[in-house]
């Protein structure tokens, strides 16, 4: 059954990989002359770009709230991951309102200092390149302060004694001991920032920047020789984040630290007072503020300002079906993921975990190439189905997958799956195999075991995975523009129509939805992260 579950959801990848092998024509050649190294270079620049500011945000921060105690560490501690629950492109929709040139901000510039034209000042433009990395950098740097932070709790208090008694002074203690020993984890939060970045279809589209997913899509509408080119640049991008991926490995391959003491030591703290008090505040503040309070603030005066146009019976559609796509492929992908994990438990040979793995390698691929991968998928198995329908029975089925919501699910668990099978494979790991021995032992077959000793111990685990996944579905936006049914929108595609025509206020309401379902999971890793080391 693994093997099964692994082929279905890999095939969309294999067949975007196989594209390569396609003939298109001159289309790839006109796509190498124009338009192809545009993507390359605009998608290079969004990495280095958002890389560096995540790394820089992120490993600052965490050092700084775990090992310094200042005015607000506390609070800082849980609020620096609350940028985690808005999607990029609701803070690039939001800030464009705010900053563009009949913005509040520029209006109240030219009204204070007597400016007549655009032409009287400068002043920065928010749909740019400069934008986009930075709206990318609000919403992505807790994947990098996340683990950060938890590297730095798990580190051993003896080791930052030992660099403090050879005469090491904090900034020291942190570059010359901190950040190495937690250099695999700052890596990995860096690597799932990047391809975050890289899956970004919303905030670069509507700030009109040229990306690899942007010309996917726009290719791919075309039909015709353009959609071989589209599953050809998707093999390419699929192929440059597996080469991130295996970088990321690679870098931190020979890099195994080990704790030699207990990580439930408290370890001891920095107080930081005067200026280096106001700056550390400084620092974890105005990403929280830019990055959650400023639009959340925003979409919430609209919302409530103008409710009349906003709670209207389109939002209350959109949100149950918001609700119903989120709900089927949560409960699918915890289904899912619970017999993976549990086969490779019962079978824990190389091939079953080559299986498992592929099964949960679509994280790592963009939403845009999930889409253009599912929609060809989708219309073979229709053919066959009904080319054997007509056959044996002289009956036509039409379209089963193509177009519904069953093929738009499908696409959400070849997104989403690794985030469920990673929580399940963790909370499974926890179960001693000594009680499967029991349960056997008591005349239970592995499926009875599953089902009355794994999951009953599992529960907080299955609970987890499904809430994430709940969440990542209800802000997924390339993949679900790509795929939805006809009439079938949901509160992200909803969002983006609306932002793409310039009507902010009636977004606003889809918008805070959004943002607040996503705060679920956010004040839970909130709570997991103040409860994994003693009070300093």
């Amino acid at each position: 059954m693994v093997g099964a579950i692994a082929t279905i959801i890999a095939t969309p990848i294999v067949i975007v990989m196989s594209s390569f092998f396609a003939y298109a024509g001159s289309t790839w050649q006109h796509l190498i002359t124009t338009v192809l190294p545009g993507y390359i270079i605009n998608s290079l620049i969004l990495s280095v770009g958002v890389g560096i500011g995540v790394f820089a945000i992120g490993t600052m921060n965490a050092w700084l709230v775990t090992m310094c105690r200042f005015r607000g560490s506390k609070t800082f501690e849980w609020s620096l991951l609350l940028p985690l629950a808005a999607p990029a492109y609701l803070l690039a929709y939001v800030y464009t309102e705010i900053l563009e040139y009949y913005g509040p901000v520029q209006s109240g510039l030219r009204q204070l200092f007597g400016w007549q034209r655009v032409q009287d000042y400068w002043f920065p433009d928010i749909r740019s390149m400069g934008g986009a990395i930075a709206m990318l950098i609000l919403v992505l740097y807790p994947y990098v302060y996340l683990l950060a932070r938890v590297a730095f709790l798990e580190q051993a208090a003896c080791t930052l004694e030992a660099s403090r008694s050879l005469g090491c002074n904090p900034w020291q203690s942190f570059r010359k001991v901190a950040l190495p020993l937690a250099r695999p984890a700052i890596m990995a939060g860096v690597s799932l920032a990047l391809m975050e970045a890289l899956s970004d279809f919303g905030t670069v589209d509507f700030f009109g920047i040229p990306t690899f997913t942007v010309g996917i899509y726009r290719w791919f509408a075309q039909g015709g020789e353009y959609q071989i080119g589209s599953y050809q640049m998707a093999a390419c991008l699929l192929i440059f984040v597996f080469a991130l991926i295996i970088l990321e490995r690679r870098s931190r391959r020979q890099a195994q630290y080990y704790q030699t003491s207990s990580q439930q030591q408290a370890l001891s703290s920095y107080h930081l007072t005067g200026w280096r008090g106001i700056l550390a505040t400084l620092s974890c503040s105005i990403p929280i503020l830019l990055g959650f309070l400023l639009p959340m603030g925003v979409l919430l005066h609209m919302t409530i300002t103008n409710a009349d146009q906003t709670f209207d019976r389109d939002f209350w559609q959109l949100s149950q079906h918001s609700l119903i796509l989120a709900s089927i492929t949560a409960a699918l992908a915890v289904i899912l993921a619970l017999v993976m994990a549990y086969g490779q438990r019962l079978t824990p040979t190389l091939m079953m975990g080559f299986l498992t793995r592929t099964a949960a390698m679509g994280y790592a691929v963009p939403g845009t190439v999930v889409a253009v991968a599912i929609l060809p998928v989708a219309g073979r198995v229709d053919n066959g189905i009904d080319g054997l329908m007509r056959s044996l029975f002289g009956i036509s089925t039409g379209l089963l997958l193509s177009g519904t919501i069953a093929a738009l699910i499908f696409a959400y668990l070849v997104r989403f799956l690794t985030v469920s099978f990673n929580t399940v494979e963790s909370s499974l790991g926890k179960i001693k195999p000594s009680l499967d021995d029991a349960a056997r032992s008591l005349g239970y077959n592995p499926r009875r075991t599953l089902i009355k000793v794994h999951a009953p111990l599992m529960s907080g685990g299955l609970l987890t995975a499904a809430m994430l996944v709940f969440v990542d579905v209800m802000k997924e936006l390339p993949a679900t523009y790509a795929i939805r049914p006809f009439n079938f929108d949901t509160l992200a595609v909803q969002v983006y129509r609306y932002a793409a025509d310039e009507r902010l206020i009636e977004a606003s309401a889809p918008a805070l939805a959004i943002i607040v379902v996503g705060l679920i999971p956010t004040i839970f890793l909130s709570w997991r992260i103040a409860r994994s080391r003693p009070s300093l």
